[in-house]
């Protein structure tokens, strides 16, 4: 497995006609027709395969677009109490939830929140199966295939001693009992094959299972708004499974709704020399883009060239590894200047933090066909605040 994830942003787009000094720095900003566009697409792919295809909240939960999303997908998924909230709240349809452990505090709450409760070990699902049952709700299992398509490990959820899901080598009739249906989420960014391959590795074992199932749900992971995705590859794999195996199928795209819809603007605070030069900037690699650490990976920058002057650009808190990436620029770079990140509506907004006091990226809304632009959201003192004691 490599060491560093590879960026799957695709080209700027409408972005490139938006000009960056219309909103503070730093913004999300997002475009509703790309996110409509997505949506279109994934619309499709259900209705021609006959599959429900979630929405995953984990990734792009930016409610002000439920409306939106609630008119081309058939629900949420969710991965917890609160998210499973937000998706009965906000977007209706169908809640599926799972969660690597509930808490027995709140599980009433999300059995009422939900449509199917999913468990990631039959332990898990031992403890809660009779309040499910009661309640009239399906229950679902997680299980590992035991086959790893994960670009990096950490982000693997097959990788050797993961905690999520059960091994599918301990499956017995006793452990699915009382279990509607079964969930696998194995892929990160990726296209159709990885989970063809997945399923060739996945079917044999659980043939002897399948009667008893009324759904197969794939979780997320595919990439298929990405324009070189094979989705007819994808339509006929569900048809097939539907046809064969009599089940209902469940995607659960993330990352796919919002591909390509967003892109997080700001501007360069300073700029020193260290043996290189340097951007302080005020985006934050910690605070607001903690992937581009944890995966790590290097996002793409807009309009970055092939040749000119580069930069090692980082944010302004006190971790010395804040560091984004080295880019390099046409003109040498200017304080007050702007530049932005692309592909930044997933996977980034729902993991800000307030790290050193930082602040918080206002979202923007912005609409690339009648230029419409709307401040949805502004963050403050108060926001840094009231997380603390």
């Amino acid at each position: 497995m490599s060491e560093m994830m590879t960026t799957q942003a695709g080209e700027p787009g409408a972005f490139r006609e938006f000009d960056l000094g219309r909103v503070p720095s730093p913004s999300f900003v997002v475009d509703e027709v790309a996110i409509e566009r997505n949506l279109k697409v994934l619309a499709e792919v259900a209705d021609r395969s006959g599959a429900h295809v979630l929405a995953a909240l984990k990734a792009f939960s930016m409610y002000s677009l439920a409306p939106l999303v609630r008119h081309y997908l058939g629900g949420t998924c969710a991965s917890g109490l609160y998210e499973a909230r937000l998706g009965r709240e906000e977007y209706g349809g169908e809640v599926a939830t799972f969660c690597a452990g509930y808490k027995t505090n709140e599980i009433d709450e999300i059995i009422a929140l939900s449509d199917h409760l999913i468990f990631n070990s039959p332990m898990q699902k031992a403890r809660f199966l009779a309040k499910c049952k009661a309640a009239g709700k399906q229950v679902g299992l997680r299980i590992n295939p035991e086959h790893s398509e994960g670009e990096v490990a950490k982000y693997d959820p097959c990788a050797p001693c993961s905690r999520l899901g059960t091994p599918i080598s301990q499956l017995t009739p006793e452990t699915m009992q009382g279990v509607d249906g079964v969930h696998m989420h194995t892929l990160c960014e990726q296209g159709f094959a990885p989970l063809a391959r997945t399923w060739d590795a996945v079917e044999p074992i659980l043939k002897p299972y399948m009667q008893g199932l009324k759904w197969l749900n794939f979780g997320g992971g595919h990439h298929i708004t990405r324009e070189d995705y094979d989705r007819e590859a994808l339509i006929a794999f569900v048809q097939k499974i539907r046809a064969t195996y009599g089940v209902d199928v469940y995607l659960e795209p993330g990352e796919a709704v919002a591909l390509d819809a967003g892109v997080l603007v700001g501007e360069v605070l300073d700029l020193p020399e260290n043996g290189m030069p340097l951007a302080i900037t005020d985006i934050s690699a910690t605070c607001h883009m903690p992937d581009v650490i944890e995966a790590p990976y290097r996002p793409a920058l807009m309009d970055e060239a092939k040749q000119g002057y580069s930069y090692r650009l980082g944010g302004p808190s006190c971790l010395a590894g804040d560091v984004i990436g080295d880019y390099t620029f046409l003109h040498p770079l200017e304080v007050g200047e702007r530049f932005a990140f692309l592909d930044q509506a997933h996977y980034s907004m729902v993991k800000t933090n307030t790290f050193n006091g930082v602040p918080l990226p206002t979202i923007a809304l912005w609409n690339s066909e009648t230029d419409d632009l709307q401040i949805v959201k502004q963050f403050g003192y108060e926001h840094f605040k009231e997380r603390l004691s």
